[in-house]
């Protein structure tokens, strides 16, 4: 099985209506288990987000975003991500607070945790009310930093972050000072990193 494949069991957790059940367990269970149900709960949101929204799952998720363990808020913050990839989920990520404590994990000395964080906000920023939530709680700066990361992954998000927030006029004023230091990515060793520049810049630059 690939891992980008959603296992055969999370259909059938997700069919039992277990979801709820393990969402729960997140706030009793040994750190250990957590890291099971979080990834349990990777896989079945695939399969229905809406029953995780439903059992306040962002609202659980985002409580882990604070965590001892690099482990588990690496994986709080991926789940979000996948929590937030319809409207709804987006919608409750701001109404939850969440992006504040995204942002200050941007700098925290895990790389999976900088990655997930910045791939979270790429989600949530999509929408409007996103963008100006992330802009109001200074997501841009960190962000920036992190565009000079050691790990692909985490320019890759950061850029893609930095691309939807460019999307809204205050935060394309902004970029437009770090543009070169985004443009320096282009040759970027890594082809979806190089990309994901280019694009930014066109973005960043682009006059009405």
């Amino acid at each position: 099985m690939r891992i980008s494949e959603t296992p055969p069991g999370a259909e059938g957790i997700v069919k039992a209506q277990f979801i709820g059940l393990l969402v729960n367990k997140l706030q009793t269970e040994l750190n250990e288990i957590k890291e099971l149900i979080l990834d349990t709960l990777h896989f079945c949101m695939r399969e229905d987000t809406q029953s995780a929204l439903e059992a306040k799952a962002m609202e659980a998720f985002t409580m882990l975003l604070k965590h001892d363990l690099p482990v588990i808020r690496a994986k709080a913050a991926r789940d979000i991500m996948d929590l937030s990839v319809p409207l709804a989920g987006k919608d409750r990520a701001v109404a939850c607070g969440t992006l504040p404590l995204l942002k200050d994990m941007l700098t925290d000395s895990t790389k999976e945790v900088r990655a997930n964080a910045a791939g979270a906000i790429m989600t949530i920023t999509i929408t409007t009310k996103g963008k100006y939530t992330a802009l109001n709680c200074e997501c841009i700066p960190p962000l920036v930093a992190l565009v000079d990361d050691m790990n692909s992954e985490v320019r890759l998000n950061a850029i893609k972050a930095l691309t939807c927030l460019s999307e809204a006029p205050e935060g394309r004023q902004k970029l437009l000072e770090h543009v070169e230091k985004i443009r320096d990515h282009e040759n970027d060793h890594i082809a979806a990193v190089a990309k994901a520049a280019k694009i930014a810049v066109k973005v960043i630059t682009w006059l009405p």
